[in-house]
């Protein structure tokens, strides 16, 4: 099991916020880009999109995509109620001088479990398998009125990488890559 721990915050009139878990358990399971929590969280991902950005995202995405050894999906879990989504599949995108990548695809946390670090929690889940079957890089695409997002990706090392994939022109469009730690 992944924890994820968050500190007392406090509100703007100083005062704290009412007490939350020290800790929250974050169960991420690894399933199939069909399965039903997958589909829900990914309808709910592309709705944000919808309002975000006037469209769904049209990248085109084979299901098989996400299966191993060339990729995988992850469903987060709550309380045995999924909240969080994250996939990685094969890419051989050229960044950060290697082409053994990985792109990170459908990162999504449900608006009622935001602010809690799971996604954090499902990126480190991501990295750390792709990294298991051979990874050296992880790349993804985020944009511009996501910034949340991309204010994760930064603070987890990852840093600005040439354009790729199916948005690579669009104008609000953002890729960032990580090398992946060696072990050894």
């Amino acid at each position: 099991m992944i924890h994820a721990t968050w500190g007392r915050q406090m509100m703007s009139s100083g005062q704290p916020i009412p007490p939350v878990p020290r800790s929250a358990d974050l169960e991420i399971r690894r399933v199939g880009y069909g399965h039903p929590d997958a589909l829900r969280l990914i309808a709910a991902v592309q709705a944000e999109y919808v309002v975000r950005y006037g469209g769904p995202d049209e990248t085109p995405l084979d299901p098989l995509m996400f299966e191993p050894p060339t990729g995988s999906f992850y469903v987060g879990y709550l309380d045995a109620v999924a909240v969080a989504t994250g996939a990685w599949r094969r890419s051989g995108v050229e960044a950060l001088g290697s082409t053994a990548t990985v792109e990170v695809k459908r990162m999504y946390v449900a608006p009622t479990a935001r602010g809690r670090g799971l996604g954090r929690l499902m990126l480190a889940r991501l990295e750390e398998s792709a990294a298991g079957l051979g990874a050296e890089v992880v790349v993804l695409e985020t944009g511009l009125r996501q910034p949340e997002a991309i204010a994760l990706y930064e603070s987890a090392g990852y840093v600005s990488v040439p354009a790729f994939g199916y948005y690579k022109d669009a104008p609000l469009s953002r890729c960032y890559g990580r090398r992946l730690p060696t072990t050894g």
